[in-house]
């Protein structure tokens, strides 16, 4: 008899940021490795969940739930009402909290230890509340689902928590969505961004201090400053609140150009990871490190850190920096000036790449699920 799992997926942005391709390549994934799903999650999403699942039932939330404090509520009493209703045997909840009454076994996905190494990096009041839920978590949960064995090593370390309660499940990506793109993929995204050809070194995430975004820029400077075709820098990525961005912005040479284009469709994506000169991710510590993963499948020489988690989804097909500004500066002009190694990192990238998919972490989830149940 298959498994009846809930997972809640309300806690999802519509701008389907990581946490959103994580959870949306998840419920596809179990869907077809069989499980019995449902989805839980906010009106605006009913109508997706419904496509991209249409074996699962999906329950919409309260309207309401679209406010993060409604919702935490909502998750303590109206998730295992649904739950209840469609008779599931475990919870999975894909973000740090969890209802403390679920009525039946609760997974729960910490993404990473952030918030308790680097609490100077993060906006005070959502680590707040991320490193209470995360403390919760690690006490209540039936069973810890993280991505990474690095993420897995810091909370024993810092929180002291049970390894033996502990999955590590790598994330997938989806090969579809992140592919090699075609030369007109790169020629629309070049030219939606106005370079027109120009050759540019990427970046797409957060501009959060974790994210290392000024150090960056000073890098980025450092090392074209004289080239005698500058790269373009992109900056791509919704939000953020790194007060230093502006103060390297004002380092930048007039005669050099930064990008900043904000949100990118996730259709956008193959063009502007397999089109760049190098994708430059170099994060001070991640869960996981999904865009190094996307970069990697869209067949990109990507640069990043040994921070963390990076190294179990980079090894050795990718590029590493120290994540200070002299570091990355010289770790790029390197890549930049040889175009030799940029084309073995890629090819060595894609074919790295084809190891994670979420057929395959689907499946370490689904065993957490069971284990979670026996328990």
């Amino acid at each position: 008899m298959a498994l009846g799992v809930l997972v809640d997926a309300t806690v999802v942005h519509a701008d389907r940021g990581a946490l959103g391709r994580y959870v949306d390549g998840l419920v596809v994934a179990l869907c077809a490795a069989g499980a019995d799903l449902t989805v839980a999650c906010q009106r605006s999403d009913e109508e997706r969940y419904g496509r991209l699942v249409p074996p699962a039932r999906v329950v919409a939330g309260p309207p309401a739930i679209v406010h993060r404090a409604t919702r935490l509520a909502w998750e303590q009493t109206g998730l295992p009402r649904i739950a209840a209703q469609v008779g599931a045997d475990v919870i999975h909840l894909p973000y740090y909290s969890m209802p403390i009454q679920a009525g039946r076994p609760t997974v729960v996905t910490i993404h990473d230890a952030a918030f308790f190494t680097e609490p100077e990096a993060h906006n005070p009041v959502q680590s707040t509340y991320i490193k209470s839920a995360t403390r919760t978590a690690c006490r209540r949960a039936t069973r810890l689902i993280v991505p990474s064995k690095a993420t897995r090593d810091d909370l024993v370390r810092l929180l002291g928590a049970d390894p033996t309660r502990m999955d590590v499940a790598y994330h997938g990506v989806d090969h579809d969505a992140f592919h090699r793109p075609s030369e007109d993929e790169r020629r629309r995204l070049s030219d939606r961004l106005g370079l027109r050809g120009r050759p540019y070194i990427a970046f797409l995430g957060a501009l959060e201090p974790r994210k290392n975004v000024p150090n960056l820029i000073r890098g980025w400077v450092q090392a074209v400053t004289r080239q005698p075709d500058p790269p373009v820098l992109v900056l791509a990525g919704s939000g953020g609140w790194d007060d230093e961005v502006d103060s390297a912005m004002a380092t930048v040479p007039l005669e050099l150009q930064v990008i900043r284009p904000g949100y990118l469709r996730s259709s956008s994506l193959p063009g502007f990871f397999g089109g760049a000169l190098v994708v430059a991710l170099p994060s001070r510590g991640e869960g996981f490190g999904l865009p190094v993963l996307e970069a990697m499948a869209c067949g990109a020489p990507v640069l990043t850190t040994r921070r963390a988690s990076l190294p179990e989804v980079g090894g050795d097909a990718v590029a590493y920096t120290e994540p200070d500004a002299a570091g990355i500066g010289t770790a790029l002009r390197e890549l930049i000036d040889d175009g030799a190694q940029r084309k073995t990192l890629a090819d060595a990238a894609y074919a790295r790449s084809q190891e994670f998919t979420w057929a395959t972490s689907a499946e370490a989830h689904l065993a957490a699920y069971q284990r979670a149940v026996e328990q």
